[in-house]
């Protein structure tokens, strides 16, 4: 149960300058799993991002050579559309063209839910081990147990939603997606978590709801 199916790796660009910083943010991106190309200033990641080939940018916004954010305005002004994430030490800072502002310091838990949300699903394991474990102790057989127990409710989950979404029951909708949302963070399940997250705020969006029905059918499909 524990063993997820193999994925995609991304391969994502991480702009840190700090050292610590850098190294604490690329372990737990590398566990995803993901490769990252690391960048300590905004002119080796205006070079590494210019090769493209990323799946995901992450930038700090104030560097030693300049601000992420407009490293970032550079990149679209060179046509380059890779999905960006901010990271910044200001809780309260905003930067226009990143998806999200990220605040440091930042839990491995909450960055791996931020990035689950923006890759595609193909590009993640369904399972998470990590986030499932940590939220049982790390009790291995504790986890394989609740596991199974959300793969026998998951399809009656499913199919309600659906079947509400495309009757265009946005309550009914809701109130099933936000039974899903605790299950799937106790489980590990962050693909799917990310996917409930959007068709909540979205059950109209026919992309969100593509993207909840295949996340669903990747879990039965390895259960």
């Amino acid at each position: 149960m524990l063993a997820s199916i193999v994925p995609l790796i991304p391969r994502l660009l991480l702009l840190e300058d700090d050292p610590t910083s850098a190294a604490a943010l690329r372990a737990g991106l590398e566990s995803l799993p993901a490769r990252v190309d690391h960048a300590a200033s905004v002119a080796e990641a205006a070079t590494l991002a210019a090769g493209g080939g990323h799946a995901l940018w992450l930038f700090d916004l104030q560097l030693p050579d300049g601000r992420g954010d407009a490293l970032l305005a550079r990149l679209r002004d060179q046509g380059l559309d890779t999905p960006a994430l901010a990271l910044s030490a200001d809780p309260d800072v905003t930067a226009g063209g990143f998806l999200r502002v990220l605040a440091k310091p930042l839990a491995l838990a909450d960055l791996r839910t931020a990035v689950a949300a923006v890759l595609p699903a193909e590009m993640l394991p369904p399972w998470d081990d990590v986030a499932g474990l940590a939220a049982v102790a790390g009790q291995a057989a504790a986890l394989q147990t609740l596991r199974q127990l959300f793969l026998d409710e998951l399809p009656g989950q499913r199919q309600r939603v659906l079947a509400a979404c495309r009757a265009g029951d946005e309550t009914a909708a809701r109130a099933e997606l936000h039974r899903l949302k605790a299950g799937c963070g106790f489980v590990g399940a962050l693909p799917l978590l990310a996917a409930v997250r959007s068709l909540y705020a979205a059950p109209d969006d026919a992309g969100a709801l593509r993207r909840f029905d295949d996340c669903s059918a990747r879990l039965l499909e390895g259960s």
